[in-house]
């Protein structure tokens, strides 16, 4: 069974309950969550401790699915009116569209917390455990996520500079990559050297992905995305400031930089996240042709 197939019958497994007397409480805590998508920060962490401690594996599910509440609490407070004002994703109505604002708002404040209640009860090492929540916090907090996010929607209007730019994102969508892939490293035990390294790794990561979004963004049509795309005609995006021409080589550099970094680890853990990243590095590469 492969990682993403066994993710999946975890998170069936582990959909959340509540005893309440709300009619839909139950249903829009699960709504976003169940909906398609990649998993692809949980699938880091699982790549990393497959490729060098497999038999921790069932130990480090609920840490990934950890990771994939986190990942949609921040999609759903996103989705906002007050924040994108977004009305798809992962190819169904926002949750605040569903459902109400406030329901949006207190199910996602609900999954950011569940979060770290999941890390704190699996079955590692306390040590472990305390490694994690630190790493998953300082990504995700007030030094991470948070302050990208509060980047993004203070200079909404405001062009920032490349260097500006590339700190917003690195807050706002790469920190939590490169925490997928170093929680992964944690929990496998390995060294801090290499911890740091899939950090850095992870960095870069999140910047090739949010170039490639901000492309989707200005060319790609919501039916083949599943969320609302056209959207940042305000924000600070790659292509706002560089050109879809600009961002697309900017792409390139950043995926073939990715690429050699890839190479050059161990090869268990080469081989693994070579299996996983080998549809993302170059995907921007299908909308070159959309480029007049």
């Amino acid at each position: 069974m492969d990682l993403y197939t066994k993710f999946e019958e975890h998170l069936r497994r582990r959909l959340l309950q509540v005893d309440t007397f709300h009619p839909f409480y139950q249903e829009a805590l699960n709504y976003t969550l169940q909906a398609p998508a990649k998993r692809f920060r949980p699938l880091l962490l699982l790549t990393i401790v497959e490729a060098k401690e497999p038999l921790l594996l069932p130990s480090a599910l609920d840490v990934a699915l950890a990771l994939e509440l986190f990942h949609t609490y921040s999609l759903i407070h996103d989705d906002l009116p007050i924040m994108d004002d977004a009305t798809l994703r992962r190819g169904r109505p926002t949750l605040h569209r569903a459902f109400d604002e406030v329901t949006a708002v207190l199910v996602g404040d609900g999954l950011n917390t569940h979060a770290f209640l999941l890390i704190a009860e699996a079955s590692l090492h306390p040590d472990v455990r305390v490694a994690l929540v630190r790493e998953l916090a300082q990504a995700g907090g007030i030094g991470g996520m948070v302050h990208g996010q509060i980047l993004d929607c203070h200079f909404e209007e405001h062009p920032l500079s490349l260097q500006e730019l590339r700190q917003l994102h690195l807050n706002k969508t790469a920190k939590l990559i490169a925490a997928s892939l170093k929680m992964g490293a944690i929990i496998a035990n390995l060294p801090p050297h290499l911890q740091e390294e899939l950090f850095a790794f992870g960095l870069e990561l999140g910047l090739l992905f949010q170039i490639q979004d901000d492309l989707i963004d200005a060319l790609a049509h919501e039916e083949e995305v599943g969320k609302t795309t056209r959207n940042d005609g305000k924000k600070n995006s790659f292509t706002q400031l560089l050109g879809v021409k600009g961002a697309l080589e900017e792409a390139d550099r950043l995926a073939q930089k990715l690429e050699r970094e890839l190479k050059a680890m161990e090869e268990p853990i080469a081989q693994g996240l070579g299996g996983l990243l080998g549809n993302y590095l170059y995907r921007h590469n299908d909308l070159k042709g959309r480029h007049g």
